[in-house]
């Protein structure tokens, strides 16, 4: 399992090099210059002493290399746009709301998702199997940017229960935490229910039902085990998504996170913010995905040995 471990690890350096060059060519493809503004003229002199301050006069493989060497540093460099910040900043200011925003979601959706998905494959085509599909179906169909305007308006606008915006209080965290967790909730939901049925079709349930065991031990110790793994499976690039994909929740509900960054310093044309972003995140869906397949040596020990 070490040498897994190490091996992932050294894995994600060129992918991480990767990401960085495919952003960094992106981003020159983008027309336009940082500090070009629409609303005001910018002398050529001025714009040339600005290219030479932030080496955007340097062919690009030099700023692509001195880019990585900055990250081996864990220096992002500053913003183009905003004045007097640098990406480091940013991402400490508002990188933790993102993550706290995302790792909520997660966990709600982990804590409701899995039981409904449990509860209904042990009631397979009764009534309760039929809500829990339906709730399942509709909550996957329903995209979150309308989740969170149902939420605004009938629990703030309406009941006056919760807030429309912020992050400060606990109250406001409740409605946008439940717009973001409610696809994965649903996702978990079904594709834990698909597990165990098929699970709960294997000759080896019916081999430890036939010896007598007792129905709660055979699901908890033969049927849930197994039929987790998908959900794990699944569970680190949803994490990911989740801090990554966050941006239009953090809009509607005015968090302060760092998806908000993201859209202005891509509409501003922010490579240094922009950039560093794409690697934060990038490196932690890497991460999310390591965890998941160490995870898969505890739930499934016959891949350990294949993982070594």
């Amino acid at each position: 399992m070490l040498k897994f471990v190490v091996r992932r690890v050294l894995w994600t350096i060129p992918i991480i090099l990767l990401v960085i060059f495919m952003t960094f060519w992106m981003m020159r493809e983008i027309k336009g210059s940082p500090f070009r503004k629409s609303e005001r003229a910018v002398p050529a002199a001025v714009l040339a002493n600005l290219n030479r301050k932030f080496g955007l006069d340097k062919p690009w493989y030099v700023q692509y290399g001195k880019y990585v060497k900055d990250v081996a540093t864990l220096d992002l460099g500053p913003s183009l746009v905003l004045r007097n910040q640098d990406v480091n900043d940013i991402v400490k200011e508002h990188f933790p709301v993102s993550a706290q925003l995302g790792g909520l979601a997660m966990l709600l959706a982990i804590l409701v998702g899995i039981p409904i998905g449990i509860i209904s494959a042990l009631r397979a085509n009764k009534l309760t199997d039929y809500i829990a599909m339906l709730f399942a179906n509709l909550g996957f169909a329903i995209p979150s940017f309308l989740v969170a305007t149902l939420l605004i308006y009938e629990f703030a606008a309406q009941l006056r229960w919760f807030p429309t915006n912020g992050w400060d209080t606990a109250s406001s965290k409740v409605l946008p935490v439940i717009a973001l967790s409610l696809g994965p909730m649903t996702y978990f939901a079904r594709i834990v229910r698909g597990q165990m049925l098929e699970t709960l079709q294997q000759d080896y349930v019916r081999t430890a039902k036939a010896k007598g065991l007792r129905w709660k031990r055979v699901v908890v110790v033969h049927v849930l085990r197994n039929s987790l793994i998908p959900a794990v499976t699944a569970a680190g690039p949803l994490l990911g998504f989740l801090v990554t994909g966050s941006f239009i929740i953090e809009n509607i509900f005015a968090i302060p996170g760092i998806g908000r960054y993201y859209v202005i310093s891509v509409s501003g044309r922010d490579y240094s913010t922009v950039m560093g972003i794409t690697v934060l995140l990038a490196i932690l869906v890497i991460v999310a995905n390591m965890i998941v397949d160490i995870l898969y040596g505890f739930l499934d020990p016959r891949t350990r040995d294949a993982r070594t």
